[in-house]
């Protein structure tokens, strides 16, 4: 009689078991009928994924969308034309202050050697105080990485941001314009400041010690609210996390891609790939905070017009979602 009891009651938990399984499966939504937007700058993502071969069998459609800066690319977040965002801190202040819906979802820390204030290669401007009275192009848009490298770089050498007139120009056009010596002072970002620098142009100052080599993964608000395009999210963003370590682990395949996307020579493209990242992983309260610091000093400084309260754009869902 126990036995049959025994037997009894182990089919019910055993059936209890399987709904529950069940439910679980019939709540995880749908994303076979997904197709995501991936936006990129200077294809850095896309030759990350690549490489890795990270998004290969994914249970979702995706195409990538290219920009040559952080401004045109969050101009395309707030239309709704891309579903996810990768840039840095300030592009990605500037975007939530001018209005564009996002959420930070994961953190890539960069060697801030890839962001730097150039001259030409026999310039007298031998160091940032030397640029009192000169005018400094700045790209991509107002708030980029480099504007905030600038401001940081001038109020190291006692200067005051007055002391010097800006410009900004997009990187191609800068690019341009460097090149045929047009520009005597350009504050810019990889893969740009690279190739600048394959080209002999010599860095006045990098970001060592001055910026948060920060850059982020985020969503726009309106894929993040929707259950299908979200789940998918999640789970792009944890493969660019697995895309991100494999590199690390194979910096020659992934430099070979890389050259491959942007055709750049391969010995420019190691360089630039071997400072783009030391991990890719979910935001966390430390990384809000680091960039909380640069929300305050930029909204005082007047670039930011609206102060951020930066913890409100963090969603924890990749770190949550991944414990047990």
């Amino acid at each position: 009689m126990r036995k049959n009891a025994f037997s009894k009651l182990n089919w019910i938990v055993a059936g209890c078991l399987m709904a529950i399984m069940l439910a679980s499966r019939a709540a995880e939504p749908d994303t076979s009928d997904v197709t995501l937007t991936l936006g990129d700058q200077a294809r850095n993502l896309r030759a990350l994924v690549e490489a890795a071969g990270t998004l290969k069998d994914a249970p979702y459609s995706y195409r990538w969308a290219n920009f040559q800066g952080a401004a045109p690319l969050f101009e395309a977040q707030r239309a709704g034309s891309v579903d996810t965002s990768y840039a840095g801190d300030l592009p990605v202040l500037m975007a939530a202050a001018g209005g564009v819906g996002l959420k930070i979802l994961a953190t890539n820390v960069a060697d801030t050697a890839n962001n730097g204030i150039l001259v030409q290669p026999n310039s007298p401007i031998k160091k940032i105080a030397d640029l009192k009275g000169r005018t400094v192009v700045v790209s991509s848009a107002k708030g980029s990485i480099s504007q905030h490298l600038l401001y940081a770089a001038l109020d190291e050498a006692g200067l005051k941001r007055e002391d010097v007139s800006i410009k900004f120009v997009m990187p191609t056009d800068a690019s341009a314009a460097f090149n045929a010596g047009q520009i005597e002072a350009w504050a810019v970002f990889d893969p740009y400041l690279g190739i600048a620098e394959g080209h002999g142009a010599r860095v006045l100052r990098n970001g060592h010690g001055l910026t948060t080599g920060l850059s982020f993964v985020t969503a726009t608000q309106s894929s993040w609210d929707d259950p299908a395009k979200r789940a998918a999210i999640v789970d792009v963003a944890r493969r660019f996390e697995k895309a991100r370590l494999w590199a690390l682990q194979h910096p020659d395949e992934y430099a070979k891609v890389y050259a491959e996307l942007t055709r750049l020579p391969p010995s420019t493209a190691a360089f630039i790939a071997g400072r783009s990242s030391s991990g890719l992983r979910p935001v966390s309260r430390d990384d809000v905070a680091a960039v909380q610091r640069v929300a305050d000093l930029f909204h005082e400084a007047g670039v930011l017009s609206v102060h951020l309260n930066v913890s409100s754009l963090a969603d924890y869902a990749l770190s949550q979602e991944a414990t047990p």
